[in-house]
């Protein structure tokens, strides 16, 4: 399994797609823009003319003529019983909506070198239409007072030959061909119409209004201006309040890859602000209740918060292909693609439903309320198939909010294996997410630790973050580093590392109850390999970093730097880390989420780790391999000498490696007064607490001999792998380079012919929280505000070596929050994570970033 499945199909919808009501067809003239009266919809077409639809008989009525070259957008003006329409040709024209006869040509400031007029929006309340040029210039007029210039335009009649479009006549994007003059849907070959085979078209002189320099912005992107919408949005379907302070700013798109916010007023435009990363340029914007939706090119939907500034989620198509328009009704984002996709997504970006609506690439959409039913809608899309498909769609019904998990009919009864709940964004990320056999340690698994990572990336993604692979060594699988950008105030945000690794342990199928790579919830419980050894935790912390995001609660920087070799060793990470700080950025404190509880039913907190030092011992001799039947008792035997020498490492309770225990740091009462606290809780002796966890230990982990290894065969070489674990406050070099020293001065007082080799193979610091620092107390805080209970303190006699790195590296203090319990079987068959300890996990998470986010510089 090398990547997981992400197409519509595989999506969770809960809705069936919207009844097709009706079919417009165009006559061989794509659909490049859509608006919606309350008599009439009107279609842009790329053959210059505005066809217009009877809304309840859908028959055409006529058609609008005026433009020489394809109508890029369509704006409606209500209150004026107006339609706004900008064109190719370099102008706006403005038509009546009782006769639907031409009333105004409107020339953009330069005229024809503004280029194409890619796209309007009108304020009622400045009565003041917005035009974006492909020129790159954002240009606008007052209609209040419309200044008639003198000399008039009268449309012209007869055929039109149709020009070739660089935008709307392009091949799909899954064709990676440019669009040109043998491009499938070129107007021009396709349309070959005559006057008189059209419905009516009515004709008037028209009067010219100009826009001047001073309604100009020049360069306002770098970027043709492909879209814009306003907020407050004035559309009928909008529930936009108006802002108290009566602000209206405007929202511009553009193929430079940015959104740009503006100020507008009775005085001009002013810019405010920049949303850039677009990945790709910006295609489509709908604004509504002070969210932005940016549809871009590649099939990403990114939205922002405007009263934060801030980069709330990321939406990515199954098909990556681009988002050309978006339409709103409540809190159901339609997007359309040139994929001829539509898809459905809820306030929780997810899925609710999606079908195929064209054949062709989806140029323009457009929803509005249906006459016909009180509480009833309609969404109209137009393609380059020629068609404009009308169908029925209502408001979505709530979805279950992810945040308070399945609701109680859902969760597990006693002794049943269920399928876990899809509709939960956490779990349903940790049930894909434990697909991927991420085994570090095994090379027939690279590729499939690769595939985790850009997984994990794309997931961090949606979730809001900005997230990149960054490279380790050649050979070495990458790191994810992904930042959540919290709002922008006044003071200087915290900023919070949070490390894990997405590598696993290999997970023989023998002990397990069920398939180690696919998550299965049974009795409360997720099992996998991974789920909690750090999979799940490592969701846990983007989920709720991603949920105050969305909510405009996020007032500091989470930054998510995961692994992919943590089980291997942490091999390339080091050197990641210190030639990427200036990506990491400054950071005020390191959190990891690594390890478990002390027992079952109570939280806790692990503020200390022991070190180790690993070191692999060779006693090599210079002769072959024996049989000891021959050769037994008339040589030296390195296997002997390997006993003895190890035997010299310690005696009945105490470690004989020079000054070893000259820095341990002595334990105070404080410490002595919480081992006995933990001893009464776990019912185990504080004494035995306290050798696994605060005092050095050695340990012989294996003896490997040359040769079959069989009872007949003297070895000529022996190797042993000897590790010990470090406490404060003893210096790990100092403590390496003793035991070396001390192994060949031992070995050299047995006298053996021999050779002896000592390698030091890997070494991991001590690591010992600050009790008494500020972070410390928020996070036992949140716990405690979470769980009901106070979290016991602990220690860990096992190592992680990234905790004092980082710590190191970025010159601040570390927190370590277990989330599982004991019985998790981390590394082991059958490993899991309790349901419960999942999501209070991520509760702890997200009461830990408010409480903190209020910390004083």
């Amino acid at each position: 399994m090398s990547s997981a499945r992400n197409s519509d199909s595989d999506t969770q919808q809960t809705l069936a797609p919207p009844v097709l009501k009706h079919t417009l067809h165009q006559e061989q003239s794509s659909v490049l823009s859509l608006a919606t009266h309350r008599d009439w919809i009107f279609s842009g077409s790329q053959g210059q003319d505005i066809y217009v639809w009877d809304r309840k008989s859908f028959v055409l009525k006529t058609s609008l003529r005026g433009h020489t070259e394809g109508v890029l957008a369509l704006e409606l003006a209500p209150a004026k019983n107006w339609l706004f329409s900008s064109s190719g040709d370099r102008t706006v024209r403005i038509w009546s909506t009782v006769d639907l006869a031409p009333l105004y040509v409107i020339n953009p400031y330069l005229e024809a070198e503004a280029g194409d007029l890619f796209s309007l929006a009108y304020s009622p309340v400045l009565d003041t239409l917005y035009i974006g040029c492909q020129n790159t210039s954002l240009q606008w007029i007052n209609l209040s007072k419309p200044d008639v210039k003198s000399g008039s335009q009268t449309p012209p009649s007869g055929s039109l030959t149709p020009k070739w479009h660089r935008f709307f006549d392009s091949f799909p994007q899954a064709e990676r061909k440019p669009p040109g003059e043998d491009s499938p849907n070129l107007t021009k070959t396709l349309l070959s119409l005559r006057r008189d085979s059209r419905p009516s078209v009515i004709t008037r002189t028209t009067a010219t209004l100009q826009i001047t320099a001073q309604n100009t912005i020049d360069s306002a992107h770098f970027g043709y201006m492909y879209c814009m919408a306003l907020t407050p949005s004035p559309l009928e379907v909008s529930d936009d309040e108006a802002r108290e302070d009566g602000a209206i700013e405007l929202v511009t798109g553009s193929g430079d890859e940015t959104v740009k916010v503006w100020s507008c007023s009775e005085k001009g435009v002013t810019w405010v602000h920049t949303f850039s990363g677009c990945d790709g340029g910006v295609l489509s914007l709908v604004a509504r209740n002070g969210t932005i939706y940016a549809g871009c090119q590649g099939g990403h939907v990114k939205v922002y918060d405007l009263d934060t500034r801030t980069l709330v989620r990321t939406i990515m198509m199954p098909d990556n292909s681009d988002i050309l328009s978006l339409s709103m009704i409540d809190t159901d984002l339609y997007t359309s693609s040139a994929s001829g996709w539509v898809r459905r997504w809820s306030a929780h970006c997810d899925c609710t439903s999606s079908w195929q609506a064209h054949e062709g690439i989806i140029l323009s959409s457009v929803i509005t309320h249906d006459e016909s039913r009180s509480d009833g809608f309609i969404l109209a899309t137009g393609a380059n198939d020629n068609a404009i498909r009308v169908r029925n769609v209502e408001i979505a019904p709530p979805t279950q909010n992810s945040n308070l998990g399945p609701p109680e009919h859902l969760l597990p009864e006693p002794n049943v294996v269920t399928h876990l709940y899809v509709d939960d964004t956490l779990v349903r990320g940790l049930h894909d997410f434990v697909q991927f056999p991420s085994v570090s340690s095994l090379p027939e698994n690279r590729e499939d630790c690769r595939q985790a990572a850009i997984w994990l990336r794309k997931f961090l993604t949606q979730l809001g973050a900005e997230a990149s692979l960054v490279p380790t060594q050649d050979g070495l699988n990458p790191l994810v580093l992904a930042t959540f950008r919290g709002s922008e105030g006044k003071r200087k945000k915290s900023r919070i590392l949070f490390y894990g690794h997405y590598d696993v342990i290999p997970a023989p199928k023998e002990g397990w109850d069920s398939d180690p790579f696919d998550a299965v919830g049974t009795n409360g419980y997720i099992y996998g390999r991974g789920v909690t050894d750090n999979k799940g935790p490592i969701l846990a912390a983007a989920c709720a970093a991603s949920n105050l995001l969305r909510h405009r609660k996020l007032d500091l920087d989470l930054v998510m730097l995961i692994e992919g070799e943590e089980e291997a060793g942490s091999m390339g990470f080091a050197e990641a880390v210190k030639a990427n700080k200036e990506l990491i950025g400054a950071i005020d404190v390191v959190f990891i989420s690594n390890s478990y509880w002390i027992g079952e039913t109570t939280p806790c907190i692990t503020y200390g780790l022991r070190g180790v030092v690993q070191a692999n011992v060779e006693i090599r001799s210079h002769r072959p391999d024996l049989h000891s039947g021959v050769e037994g008792g008339a040589i030296q035997e390195p296997m002997l000498d390997m006993i003895r020498l190890l035997g010299t490492l310690s005696d009945s309770d105490k470690i004989r490696v020079p000054e070893f225990y000259d820095n341990v740091r002595p334990m105070q009462n404080e410490e002595r007064e919480l081992y006995e606290l933990l001893s009464k809780v776990t019912q185990r002796p504080a004494a035995s607490l306290a050798s696994k966890w605060r005092e050095p230990a050695l340990s012989v982990h294996n003896i490997s001999v040359s040769g079959p290894g069989n009872a007949t065969v003297i070895p000529s070489s022996v190797k042993a792998q000897v590790s010990l674990r470090l406490v404060p406050d003893q210096n790990i070099e100092v403590v390496s380079q003793h035991l070396v020293d001390y192994m060949h001065q031992s070995f050299s007082k047995l006298n053996s012919c021999h050779t002896l080799d000592v390698s030091i193979e890997r070494t991991a610091d001590w690591w010992l929280g600050n009790l008494k620092s500020c972070w410390f107390k928020a996070l036992e805080q949140a716990v405690l505000d979470e769980w009901g209970v106070r979290p016991l303190r602990i220690r860990e006699g096992g190592s992680i070596p990234s905790i004092p790195f980082l710590e190191k590296e970025l010159n601040c203090g570390a927190l370590h929050l277990p989330m599982g319990q004991s019985s998790d079987q981390a590394h082991l068959p059958n490993e899991r994570i309790s349901l419960a300890n999942l999501k209070k996990g991520k509760s702890v998470m997200e009461r830990f970033l408010v409480a903190v986010s209020q910390f004083q510089d």
